[in-house]
């Protein structure tokens, strides 16, 4: 007889840790946030792991808060086993993490106990980390503060951003949790504490953080469009329009001087001077308009070059 699991996630990273389990456990109940307005229309969207379990026949949840006693007294009715979670997007309190005897196993995208907290794999990134990985933990009452029974490294590429780096480490979450939760569920692990002393921590990225300081190194500013590509996106303006700056490079020596946010054409390529060095434009996005390599926006915007950005 296969155990009984509720699952919990919301977003495209949950995704492969569902699938990964619908075949070797009873899942009762999917857990995930509510249909959210999204895009320009603001049309009410499902989530990820919505239409996932949709597409399984998984029984569906979408309690808009897990503090409401109806949501806590139906997760306790389906007695499951072991919850597992994955990006679910809420606060789980102690009546619910209470429930499963097996307790709440969570995918988290870090090493633990480094980048706790709502934006781990953006936090790598800002760090210019050359390695993360995944964590499987014990959830308890603190943010990502529980025991570890699991972990895997995964490298971070020069050419990672947000997306990708988080597809991979959503794969890697998913084959990491199919190997440890019976393990786990068997006994033949033991968890260890996390050191709270190496711990750091992330907090949630808003618009406002990802607009670009012209003043900064290059590298810095580098970091940051990897980090906030494809969300919500590295941006500056011109010509009073929001533009994202989804691909950049910077520009080892560069002996020039210019302000801050001048468009420069270099024999290396059309490039923006920042505080310290250049940051050689790759792909850019103007408002409204869709995203183009760099020469090609030029071509058409021969008034690119020479302007200033962040004006």
């Amino acid at each position: 007889m296969r155990q009984r699991l509720i699952f919990m996630g919301t977003p495209p990273f949950a995704v492969p840790s569902l699938e990964a389990l619908v075949e070797r456990y009873d899942i009762v109940a999917v857990v995930t946030q509510p249909d959210r307005p999204a895009r320009r229309g603001r049309k009410m969207t499902a989530s990820a792991v919505k239409r996932a379990a949709l597409a399984r026949g998984l029984p569906l949840m979408q309690p808009e808060s897990l503090r409401q006693q109806e949501a806590v007294s139906r997760l306790r009715e389906l007695e499951p086993q072991v919850m597992v979670v994955a990006a679910y997007g809420q606060i789980l309190r102690p009546e619910v993490l209470n429930i499963p005897p097996a307790g709440v196993v969570n995918v988290h995208p870090s090493l633990l106990p480094k980048h706790r907290g709502a934006s781990p794999i953006v936090g790598a990134l800002l760090a210019g980390e050359k390695e993360t990985g995944v964590t499987i933990m014990l959830m308890d009452e603190g943010m990502d503060t529980g025991p570890i029974l699991a972990q895997r490294a995964a490298e971070i590429c020069p050419e990672d951003t947000l997306g990708s780096l988080e597809k991979r480490l959503a794969l890697v979450g998913a084959e990491l949790l199919l190997e440890t939760l019976p393990r786990w569920l068997e006994g033949r692990i033991d968890s260890q504490p996390q050191d709270d002393d190496r711990a750091t921590f992330t907090k949630p990225v808003s618009k406002k953080d990802a607009l670009i300081d012209w003043s900064q190194p290059a590298a810095e500013i580098w970091l940051r469009i990897r980090a906030f590509n494809p969300r919500p996106g590295a941006h500056t303006t011109w010509r009073g329009k929001m533009l994202k700056v989804l691909r950049g490079d910077p520009l080892a020596e560069w002996g020039g001087k210019a302000q801050p946010g001048r468009v420069l054409d270099l024999p290396a390529g059309v490039g923006v001077a920042t505080g310290q060095g250049v940051l050689l434009l790759e792909e850019i996005q103007l408002a409204g308009k869709r995203a183009m390599v760099i020469r090609d926006f030029v071509r058409g915007r021969r008034d690119f070059v020479g302007s200033l950005l962040g004006e």
